[in-house]
């Protein structure tokens, strides 16, 4: 094979890589009868290190997460591809127990992957039955609910970022939700973003986009998300030195 040719191959190989990761990321829209979801992941690179995924379950539930794994580019992308396949499996076939499932999915991650790797990973799962949020933050920026009553709760329970020790344990804590509450899941390329002046944009410039702009999207969450990432450049000009993604549920 001459140089030429196995410039063409890493090309295509690297474009279907891209394209893999775009499908595994992939918005639900109107999930249920019970909640809006709608996610963006935005990366610095054509790979990165960011995640989103919304999983459909029995009995009106919607399992869904958001990472961010250590590092950038291709590296970052197999981490991260590697957490989120091992735990839609875990979720599809290993039961209820959500800290028992990370807590595989920790082990895992920790035995495959080199020893600075690790990742950042918020999972939960709703429950339209019940409104109930039960979920585990292992290290991951706490997600805000923003209740219809103009309160504030942010997840914070879990345990340390997966793949980062062995036998790391972990804790499912659960959040009652109510019509109208919103769950604004992000990553760390969001509230970190900085403007010419170096101030960070930071949870509070997060949380005040989504408040201003709830009212008005009431009926599309996605508009929610696309109204944050603008609120975003706006503050930033447009610079990005980081994967950002967010993820937003509305309890209908």
């Amino acid at each position: 094979m001459t140089t030429d040719e196995q410039v063409v191959d890493v090309s295509q190989d690297w474009v279907l890589a891209c394209d893999v990761q775009q499908r595994f990321m992939q918005g639900l829209g109107r999930a249920s009868a019970s909640v809006d979801c709608s996610a963006r992941c935005r990366q610095v690179r054509a790979l990165g290190g960011d995640c989103y995924d919304f999983m459909p379950l029995t009995d009106s539930r919607l399992a869904f997460l958001v990472g961010d794994a250590s590092g950038k580019g291709l590296a970052a992308a197999l981490m991260i591809a590697n957490i989120q396949s091992s735990l839609r499996t875990a979720t599809l076939f290993g039961g209820n127990d959500l800290a028992a499932l990370v807590q595989i999915v920790n082990h895992q991650a920790y035995t495959s992957s080199l020893a600075d790797r690790y990742a950042t990973v918020f999972y939960g799962v709703f429950d339209g039955a019940t409104r109930t949020l039960r979920y585990v933050n292992a290290g991951h920026n706490p997600p805000l609910v923003l209740r219809h009553n103009g309160s504030v709760d942010r997840l914070e329970n879990g345990g340390a970022p997966v793949g980062m020790f062995p036998d790391s344990a972990y804790q499912e804590s659960v959040v009652q939700l109510s019509c109208g509450d919103l769950v604004v899941a992000y990553s760390d390329g969001v509230v970190e973003v900085s403007n010419r002046s170096g101030e960070e944009w930071g949870v509070e410039g997060l949380l005040k986009a989504a408040s201003a702009c709830a009212p008005r999207c009431a009926e599309d969450v996605e508009d929610l998300v696309g109204f944050i990432f603008s609120s975003l450049d706006e503050f930033s000009i447009g610079c990005q030195s980081d994967d950002a993604t967010v993820a937003v549920l509305r309890v209908l």
